[in-house]
């Protein structure tokens, strides 16, 4: 299993990132963070590319059937989930979404050591509210599940990216595990308790039973707050992917394990690491590694020897753990903030360019679910590119 001492570091990064600094695209690949006339800076997130505005709203998921052990006697699982879809030119209209709330981005800083108010957490592209774009059919739906200790907003890029190319996207909080707040105000922090990949995988699938209430018209927030107008008519139930980031990577192949739901299965550098592991899937899985490749991490190869359908490793050479999240986009800013040396800046976030490292983000997660629910043929995932030269294709 992955170091104690290992997880902490990250769960700090993961920390200081909650700030937001992120400034928009250029070609240096680290920008200087936005100072606002009065108060912390905010920074931005470098905006989708696709043809649709983003719609955001929040969701409080309670399962019933699963008491919580950390709450205590007479409480049960509680989540919160985001659902991003593509919206109507009206959207903006409608405020846009911050990454993270007040509360959790202050336990997230202080944390990590840092001044809880240092600094104001970006906008997002996703209008809240927002009514859902009217499509000929209904959309495909992908779920997200997060890294240790972490939160759902870790892959903001690549959520919004997706949505504002037609797919509906449900990024969920694994309370216990990630920094989170619920409608009534109340705070949640990873726990002392031991949390597994399976954990995960449980939500995850409390989440997809959530998504078909959706779609059939039943509004699953417990407060029964306000849904999207269209949103649940715009739901494909039928054709569901999948993708996480580290340990997300692994509940991802877990959820697939346990129910088939999920036709298709992303892993953002995940270790692969479970008891009991990760068997044969007879479904299309990519993985997208940096640290956990297949040469340095025995589960990973195992779990790619299990892999009886469709597959695929890509690598881009000179990146590391955070990648193929916000943290390589954003742990530029925080280091021009903090006064990090370039030297230590790489220790963070290699040697892969961050504006190069977000238009792999951009790129390759979509073309994996184009392929796969949509059935379009995407040249990009049949070998080398010359518009990627630095994404390598594993034999």
């Amino acid at each position: 299993m992955i170091e104690i001492n290992e997880l902490t570091r990250r769960r700090l990064l993961a920390a200081a990132l909650a700030a937001g600094v992120a400034v928009p695209l250029g070609a240096a690949g680290r920008g200087s963070p936005a100072r606002a006339a009065s108060g912390p800076a905010r920074l931005t997130l470098p905006p989708p590319t696709g043809p649709h505005p983003v719609g955001t709203v929040s969701l409080h998921l309670i399962d019933e059937s699963r008491p919580d052990p950390v709450a205590g006697p007479g409480h049960h699982r509680e989540l919160m989930a985001g659902v991003w879809y593509p919206a109507t030119r009206d959207a903006r209209r409608h405020q846009v979404a911050p990454w993270m709330a007040a509360a959790p981005l202050r336990a997230l800083l202080g944390s990590a050591g840092f001044d809880p108010d240092a600094v104001a957490a970006p906008l997002t592209a996703g209008h809240e509210g927002a009514a859902v774009l009217r499509a000929p059919g209904r959309l495909p739906v992908i779920v997200y599940s997060h890294g240790a200790g972490g939160y759902r907003s870790e892959t903001t890029i690549v959520v919004q990216e997706l949505a504002s190319h037609g797919y509906v996207v449900v990024t969920v909080d694994h309370t216990d595990d990630a920094f989170v707040e619920f409608p009534d105000g109340r705070l949640a922090v990873p726990a002392d308790a031991p949390f597994t990949p399976w954990d995960s995988a449980y939500d995850i699938r409390f989440v997809l039973d959530r998504i078909e209430d959706l779609a059939a018209g039943r509004n699953p927030d417990a407060e029964r707050r306000r849904l999207p107008a269209g949103l649940g008519a715009a739901l494909d139930p039928h054709r569901i992917g999948m993708f996480g980031w580290s340990k997300g990577a692994t509940s991802t192949a877990l959820v697939m394990n346990q129910d088939r739901r999920v036709r298709a299965g992303l892993g953002f550098d995940g270790p692969m690491q479970s008891r009991p592991a990760a068997t044969d899937l007879d479904r299309p899985f990519m993985l997208m590694t940096a640290d956990f490749t297949r040469a340095a991490e025995p589960s990973v190869a195992q779990f790619w020897d299990h892999l009886r359908g469709w597959r695929l490793d890509v690598h881009a050479d000179g990146a590391v753990h955070g990648a193929y999240c916000d943290l390589q986009w954003l742990m530029p800013q925080l280091a021009s903030i903090v006064g990090m040396s370039d030297e230590d800046l790489a220790g963070w976030i290699g040697t892969l360019d961050p504006v190069r490292a977000v238009r792999i983000q951009q790129t390759y997660p979509l073309a994996f679910f184009d392929l796969h629910l949509r059935h379009r043929r995407q040249r990009l995932l049949e070998g080398p590119n010359p518009a990627f030269p630095e994404v390598r294709f594993i034999p």
